[in-house]
């Protein structure tokens, strides 16, 4: 007996419906078991259309092409545990492949899917270890467009060569564009409807609207209870009207296999057999111009599967939910509101981590939708989540699962009443077209910028700007080949039509954008050819300084353009974005711009300078209680207040994977340095409040360092003196005076230095009415300010003192651990120990549980020895004496504290050292 007519089946798919079961609740696929267990459903979820990956089948065998490595690969979900992978790029087929039972479609070998089940866990550098199909191989190309124009194929990649000429992640083909990838109801059955995808594109403006179904032929030559299937992958394909001649490459089959194509002109047209063409074992075919749309079928079938190992086979499905409904039902959480009396708490707000769907939810960024308190969150797994309910006090926050299958995104943006979502396929705009709160339109907005397989080149940041125009930055650590947007910070126009390289040269750069004037800055992560965590404004295709690894050592392309500040590491081990307090209900910090650490998660206040031709900006620690690691923040427009949310992958100093929380301004006073700048007389210090004048009038009551970096191929840099040996060069002060109005300090420091790249101001004050004011800045003095007295309000008269000085002993107080917190805030030691227990990002041991502990000694006098109060002094007095074991080959120093601290304030040191326990 012959086999069910292939050209009957077709005719069944002129309207692209498929038949489809009745759809099932969602549930997790099978993944690699993780190493230990895990409370979360597999990355791959069997029952979503697709999801975002690289692939690379460069080394599939079987006669398949070598070349095949795809950085933009949408994983589609053909049902059956079979995959196809299409290229956004060059619109071509990567691979199609029969996956094997109980395992995901890929090697877990990215970032998201690495880490999901094990938090922390990285991914190597390069693009060695790169997701790979796992399973048989159906079908392969190469790296070369899957459409092209004329009548004979050309089988190389014809888009611009990057620095390496072998990198294939060079974007799009000029003139085609990928679109997106949609669902809808096509078919109506007795239990309702049912969904299908498409993928739209273009080639030279001729729309194809595709989608990718299976198949199965019966054979009815076998007993009927026994029966065998043949697989059928059909690619269903509608082509726009064209002119030009357009070549479809279908691809290379396994041996096994059959490929036949048919195509439909017109909507009433008759089906007709195309001629395939082979070369070199690559099939394809040729469709003349035509006035009216083609419908197209290309279909492969496969050698004879057991229909014991797919039991629901034939059924034709995608996947196994309808559409829409896969994301049916909300989740609540209920905040916990700080009730700490300080003008500024954090109220965490839980996660949905208790879902249906059993989904880890590593919350990346938030934009709010209205000024209502309804938001979107994205998650580094693909996610994005609708919010609800972020206002008043937070008693029932609502979540809805809206969408899903993104590549490793960090951040999104509201225009309008448009979403958008930056990750490594490029900007998403996500669209619920029958507002049912779930999106079922994936419109790609731009993805003009290159993207390579490096496993380094994250979609860090997206920020929107004042014209409607977005800003994004890229991963530049590239370990295998040069791409051609690695380590940039790019403008996309507000159209997404074009985009402009603003600026390069950086290594892991995290952005801001100030909603009103559009200057955009940038954090930077320490390690080659980056010194120190910079902070940058970034403009006019500027260079700022980082090379790849493996480019030649030390050759700049340009001159490099040094940043707004530099932080020292101890103090920001992993600067991230940035953002402003426009429209903040904030208090004293409103329109200030807000800093954010990950590695340490801390919150910094840029104090931004406007005295100077080349601009500077002192940072201040503003707020480090976080038990999350913090990435992105946002102001809500319907309170005014400050979220912050980020996720665990990288080094930490919290256990907490992910978390969401407020910064909310209680109206209590607090004491803020409003300026710092550099003068030629010593430093002015601007204050929000009246001081105590005398502690503010004491040049005891401050303390200074200044040093330099050295840029270089080495990972970071030493601290180096003015005189370029090592260390950190101590600053005396003369003399202090006090303003007119009580509210600003000149600080008297001889020997002012322009141009160093970074001091800190330490100070210990108290406001007229008794407030705490203790911090410490830090910033780079590229330019000084000459003091003018009477301008800056300071009696018109004054004659500032720069007497040299050493630091004379500060008036004896009664010795307490109150005094040593001071201390520790002012003689900046908390940039180098912590007082928890962590030790990530800092250069000294923790002082929480020091006092008593048995300490190894790896440098000075070795051995091991109790740390006893006599222990502690000689380590303030003479820090080198002693050098624990494991931090003996920090390079940054401490500076020797005799003859700077008296006798009573290193007993309030110790004191304090002593109640950390």
């Amino acid at each position: 007996m012959k086999s069910l007519p292939l050209l009957a089946l077709l005719l069944t798919l002129t309207t692209c419906a498929l038949a489809a079961d009745k759809p099932s609740k969602p549930k997790a696929a099978a993944a690699d078991a993780p190493t230990t267990p895990s409370p979360w459903g597999d990355f791959v979820e069997k029952d979503f259309p697709f999801f975002s990956s690289v692939l690379d089948a460069r080394e599939i065998g079987g006669g398949f092409p070598k070349d095949n490595l795809t950085p933009r690969g949408i994983i589609l979900n053909l049902g059956n545990n079979l995959w196809a992978c299409f290229d956004t790029d060059l619109l071509r087929i990567a691979a199609i492949w029969e996956g094997e039972p109980g395992k995901p479609p890929v090697t877990p070998d990215a970032l998201a899917p690495g880490s999901y089940h094990v938090a922390g866990q990285k991914t190597k550098d390069g693009q060695e270890y790169l997701p790979k199909p796992i399973g048989k191989v159906w079908l392969a190309n190469g790296i070369y467009p899957g459409w092209q124009i004329g009548e004979t194929p050309n089988f190389v990649d014809p888009r611009e060569a990057t620095p390496s000429p072998e990198e294939v992640g060079r974007g799009p083909v000029a003139g085609s564009q990928f679109k997106d990838i949609h669902f809808s109801y096509t078919h109506m059955t007795e239990e309702g409807k049912v969904g299908s995808w498409f993928l739209d594109y273009s080639i030279n403006g001729v729309p194809v609207s595709e989608k990718i179904a299976v198949m199965s032929v019966f054979h009815t030559d076998i007993p009927e209870n026994q029966p065998s299937l043949k697989f059928a992958t059909t690619r269903q394909m509608r082509v726009g009207p064209h002119t030009k001649p357009l070549i479809a490459i279908c691809g290379k089959c396994e041996p096994s296999s059959e490929c036949k194509a048919y195509f439909v002109v017109g909507d009433k047209g008759k089906p007709a057999e195309a001629q395939l063409k082979s070369s070199d074992g690559i099939q394809w075919l040729c469709l003349s111009p035509s006035k009216e749309p083609t419908q197209l079928y290309v279909t492969h079938e496969t050698s004879m599967l057991d229909r014991k190992k797919y039991p629901n086979a034939g059924a034709g499905r995608p996947f196994g939910s309808e559409i829409p409904g896969i994301f049916n039902g909300e989740q609540s959480t209920t905040a916990t509101l700080s009730t700490k009396p300080d003008a500024y708490v954090i109220d965490e707000i839980p996660l949905p981590l208790d879902n249906p769907w059993k989904r880890n939810v590593r919350l990346a960024d938030l934009a709010f939708l209205n000024d209502q308190g309804d938001a979107a969150g994205v998650t580094f797994d693909g996610d994005v989540w609708l919010i609800s309910g972020l206002k008043g006090d937070l008693e029932k926050v609502t979540w809805k699962r809206f969408a899903s299958g993104l590549h490793e995104p960090m951040s999104i943006v509201v225009r309008g009443s448009d979403i958008l979502v930056f990750d490594r396929n490029g900007i998403w705009k996500l669209v619920d077209t029958n507002n049912d709160k779930e999106c079922d339109r994936y419109e790609i907005f731009c993805n003009l910028f290159a993207q390579t397989a490096e496993t380094r080149e994250f979609p860090n940041s997206m920020k929107l700007g004042p014209k409607g125009e977005l800003y994004i930055s890229k991963g530049g650590q590239e370990g295998t080949t040069y791409g051609k947007h690695n380590g940039t910070v790019i403008k996309v126009a507000p159209d997404g039509k074009s985009i402009e390289v603003i600026g390069y040269g950086l290594r892991q750069p995290f952005i801001g954008v100030n909603p009103k004037t559009g200057l955009v800055t940038a954090s930077d992560q320490q390690g080659n050819y980056v010194p120190s965590t910079p902070l940058h404004i970034i403009s006019d295709h500027h260079f700022y300084g980082h090379l790849p690894t493996i480019a030649p050592k030390e050759k700049y392309p340009e001159t490099i353009t040094e940043p707004l500040t530099w932080l020292p590491h101890p103090v920001n081990p992993s600067g991230v974005t940035q953002t402003w307090l426009i429209g903040a209900k904030m208090g004293p910090v409103n329109d200030e711009l807000i800093h954010i650490g990950y590695n340490r998660p801390e919150l910094f206040r840029v104090l931004m300078n406007t005295h100077f031709e080349k601009p500077q900006a002192a940072v201040v620690s503003f707020n480090r209680n976080f038990d999350f690691p913090t990435l992105n923040a946002v102001v809500n427009p319907a309170d005014g207040q400050l979220y912050v949310t980020g996720f665990q992958v990288w080094g930490t100093v919290v256990k907490k994977i992910s978390g969401l929380a407020r910064v909310r301004y209680t109206d209590k006073p607090r004491v803020l340095i409003k300026e710092v700048t550099p003068t030629d007389k010593g430093l002015l210090l601007r204050f929000n409040a009246k001081l105590d004048p005398t502690l503010a009038t004491n040049p005891d009551s401050y303390n200074g360092e200044r040093w330099n970096y050295k840029r270089t191929f080495e990972y970071g840099s030493p601290h180096l003196k003015p005189d370029g040996s090592s260390g950190q060069e101590w600053m005396t002060a003369s003399s202090a005076y006090l303003s007119k109005d009580g509210m600003s300090v000149l600080v008297g420091f001889p020997d002012m230095k322009a141009g160093i790249h970074q001091m800190r101001i330490g100070w210990g004050l108290k406001s007229a009415d008794g407030l705490k004011a203790e911090n410490t800045a830090y910033f780079s003095p590229w330019e000084l300010l000459t003091f003018d007295a009477k301008k800056e309000g300071f009696d018109e008269n004054l004659k500032v003192d720069l007497t040299p000085r050493k630091a004379v002993a500060a008036t004896t107080v009664k010795a307490t651990a109150e005094e040593g917190e001071r201390l520790y805030q002012m003689f900046g030691c908390m940039a180098c120990h912590s007082t928890d227990g962590t030790l990530v990002g800092k250069v000294g041991p923790s002082w929480k549980g020091l006092y008593g502990s048995e300490r190894e000694i790896a440098k000075g006098q070795k051995g091991k020895f109790k740390a006893d109060e006599a222990y502690l002094r000689e380590s303030i007095l003479n820090p080198s004496a002693k050098v624990v074991k494991g931090f003996e080959k920090f390079d940054t120093g401490m500076p020797i504290y005799n003859g700077i601290l008296n006798d009573s304030q290193i007993e309030s040191l110790i004191l304090y050292i002593k109640s950390l326990k």
